[in-house]
């Protein structure tokens, strides 16, 4: 288990691994963890510099862990101490891109575990009788935000959790910077850490036979003086790795570099060996004849990119930005310059919004169609933008250069018009830029961000820095991550919040998006300690205007609140009409008063209670619109055909609900009341004789599920298919 036994394996003739070809110090500490042999650490900590080799070291034992993969590897011709057991393979989420709050949802939804709660996914493991193989890989690609630290919240919330709890065996490879913090919560006997760049690991024979391999003509190299004769190659793999001081990226983007042009270069010049990845940039471009500076501020753009990669078309005018010139002809001339240190990476084209949009949800060939694509491109490795953000002269006006660029692209601000990249990662560039609260003012991006990236974002700057408006936002957006809602339907759960904290400017501009809302918010009350609410009628007089249509009445909400409310008065007796309170409405604890508020406007009703009138169950049977009631959400169907019109969610406890034959929602929750008037196209009128018919969803449910969690007519299916993710809270919010 110590690097003392590379020699060793190489005089017994192993062979090495063929995807890492070394690293047999490592790959037997953690066969040793997987095998739990006594004395093992139940949990390795894996680090490095970066460019060590972490993340292919990870790959590499998994390749020897996965029962079905290990039978394409020459198990019999490698150190037996490196092959883990044939047991069934561990638990290994894929973090990348991800929050803290998903990879542990994603752990729970993987696992089966019954959990609502954080806490309560810890306990679940901790009962178990037999241990758990977890093995988390690329900790520092964590996130879906750069600059929103999401790493090390990866490794406080979950990380250190499952470390401490005595059923989990856990395997993670961390940024040295977290190592200690992980490894330092736990006794020494149960933690181990390996880190890659100390002599006890480092295997600097295996770099050699990396970098010796990575140069063979028959493995793709151009045949060049010092790759085509097998002593030179040796002779010049041991210098390149001598040189890089076992770092794996420097070496493998040396080979790269001289792979894609190697005229001008001397290999016993050990001047024109890199010593490190910034070596390696302006070795290159001193080789094509290019300055050093023009290769970074080329890729710059890409150093900053966010997500996957940057749209192909966008590289251009943000290298312009960076450079404060035309950069057209250098990046057009320039493939060549750059081509060791990107990669294209091909992406869905919206995806999420053509199936919300065009399929709503449906299934069939146009559901089921291979999405279009599109390119993007980006570095070959984050070492490598790590090494080029910290190169340029101001990084954070380098970062604001490109902000401004991507806001620009914005047509006529139309947020519905822009490139998905602009979109969801504006805002980690401006977070990144110190510019974040400057951008939190425009509807248009609270609609069509994407919740779990701008949430995400917003999340890292201080509350007190952040204005009204982008905290409206922060506390709605947990129903926005959620729900997986498409735009319209975010448009409207925002469209409420705006009025709750009375920004109406901002749910105004809401319905100028042009977008389908499924309701306008009449009004709201920050009122608690709401029972019931009902809605009906008073005679109408000269100052009550407006009235329903043809009825000479004025329409209100009776609210049954605490008594002592003021404005309130007494609730009239029992040879009154009261209204009524819902079957699911808890009970009032103390004395209750009745509320009276206009039903179609802000401003409350000084009236007797007892002339409210209530609809009679005939207009009730004629209404187009019916309500049914789940445990977190609420349902308006078409009365007619049983469609669902909308959906309500709330991250608030209901309390009551009542809905108007003219398709006013009135919703007490635990935080107050609102009224929204329902604007979907109103279905034709059922007969009043004729029985309604049954909505075709379920009007209750006991508890949180797949219905109460998703956008009305989308199922867990259908989310996992269209690639969504259910938010930091997954499906457990």
């Amino acid at each position: 288990m110590s690097a003392s036994g590379e020699a060793a394996g190489a005089a017994a003739g192993y062979a090495p691994h063929p995807y890492i070809g070394g690293r047999s110090a490592a790959l037997r500490a953690l066969a040793a963890w997987r095998m739990r042999w006594p004395g093992a650490p139940r949990v390795v900590v894996l680090t490095g510099n970066p460019g060590s080799g972490r993340s292919r070291v990870v790959a590499g034992f998994l390749m020897l862990c996965d029962p079905e993969y290990r039978k394409q590897l020459p198990v019999d011709e490698l150190d037996p101490a490196t092959v883990p057991p044939d047991l069934p393979a561990p638990v290994v989420p894929d973090v990348r891109g991800l929050t803290a709050a998903q990879v542990l949802w994603l752990l729970a939804d993987h696992l089966d575990l019954a959990a609502g709660r954080a806490t309560d996914v810890f306990a679940e493991l901790g009962a178990r009788e037999e241990p758990l193989a977890i093995v988390v890989p690329d900790v520092d690609r964590a996130g879906p935000v750069r600059a929103a630290g999401e790493p090390a919240r990866l490794v406080r919330e979950l990380l250190a959790p499952l470390a401490a709890t005595p059923t989990v065996h856990l395997l993670a490879d961390v940024p040295r910077e977290l190592a200690a913090e992980l490894a330092g919560a736990l006794p020494s006997g149960q933690v181990q850490v390996i880190d890659l760049d100390e002599a006890e690991w480092a295997d600097p024979e295996g770099l050699v036979l990396h970098a010796e391999t990575a140069l063979d003509p028959e493995a793709g190299a151009p045949d060049l003086p010092f790759t085509t004769d097998p002593a030179d190659r040796r002779e010049f793999a041991e210098a390149l790795a001598r040189r890089a001081d076992g770092n794996r990226l420097t070496v493998q983007l040396a080979v790269q570099s001289l792979c894609t042009h190697a005229e001008g270069f001397d290999p016993e010049d050990e001047a024109q060996l890199p010593a490190t990845v910034g070596d390696v940039l302006d070795l290159h471009a001193r080789r094509l004849g290019a300055d050093p500076q023009t290769l970074r501020q080329m890729l710059a753009p890409l150093a900053f990119a966010e997500g996957d990669g940057l749209p192909v078309e966008l590289w251009r005018p943000l290298a312009d930005a960076v450079a404060g010139r035309d950069m057209g002809r250098v990046i057009a001339d320039g493939m060549l310059l750059a081509a060791p240190f990107v990669e294209p990476v091909e992406a869905p084209v919206d995806e999420d919004e053509d199936d919300d949009e065009d399929n709503n949800g449906a299934s069939g060939p146009a559901a089921d169609a291979e999405p279009a694509t599109r390119t993007l491109i980006r570095l070959t490795h984050p070492a490598l933008a790590a090494e080029i953000r910290s190169g340029l002269p101001d990084p954070r006006d380098t970062q604001t250069r490109i902000a401004m660029a991507l806001l620009e692209a914005v047509p006529q601000q139309d947020w519905s018009r822009a490139d998905r990249y602009v979109r969801d990662h504006l805002a980690g560039h401006t977070l990144d830029a110190g510019l974040l609260p400057q951008l939190l003012v425009d509807p248009g991006l609270f609609t069509y961000a994407d919740p779990i990236t701008l949430r995400t974002a917003i999340e890292a700057v201080p509350l007190d820095q952040l204005g009204a408006p982008a905290r409206t936002y922060l506390r709605t957006a947990p129903l926005l991550t959620r729900s997986g809602a498409p735009a319209d339907m975010r448009a409207a759960l925002l469209e409420t919040a705006f009025v709750e904290d009375d920004l109406q400017p901002y749910a105004e501009a809401l319905h100028g998006l042009g977008l389908e809302l499924p309701w306008r918010t009449l009004w709201s009350l920050p009122l608690a300690g709401v029972a019931s609410v009902t809605a009906g009628t008073l005679p109408a007089t000269e100052e009550s205007d407006p009235a329903a249509p043809g009825t000479g009445r004025r329409p209100v909400a009776a609210l049954v609140v605490p008594a002592g409310t003021p404005g309130s008065q007494a609730v009239p007796g029992t040879d009154r009409p009261e209204p009524e309170a819902s079957a699911d409405a808890e009970p009032p604890s103390t004395a209750t008063a009745l509320l009276l508020h206009d039903l179609l406007r802000p401003g409350y009703v000084e009236a007797d209670p007892a002339q409210v009138l209530r609809p009679s169950e005939e207009e009730r049977a004629a209404a187009p619109y019916g309500l049914s009631r789940g445990a977190d959400y609420l349902r308006v169907w078409d009365r007619a055909s049983g469609d669902v019109v909308t959906a309500l969610l709330s991250d608030s406890p209901f309390r009551d609900a009542e809905l108007t034959p003219e398709g006013v929602l009135v919703v007490a929750t635990e935080r107050g009341v609102t009224a929204r008037q329902i604007l979907a196209p109103a279905p034709a009128p059922a007969a009043a004789t004729t029985e309604a018919a049954a909505p075709t969803v379920p009007a209750q449910a006991a508890a949180p599920t797949q219905a109460a969690t998703e956008p009305a007519g989308t199922t867990s299916a259908d989310a996992a298919a269209h690639g969504r993710p259910h938010g930091p809270e997954g499906d457990h919010s």
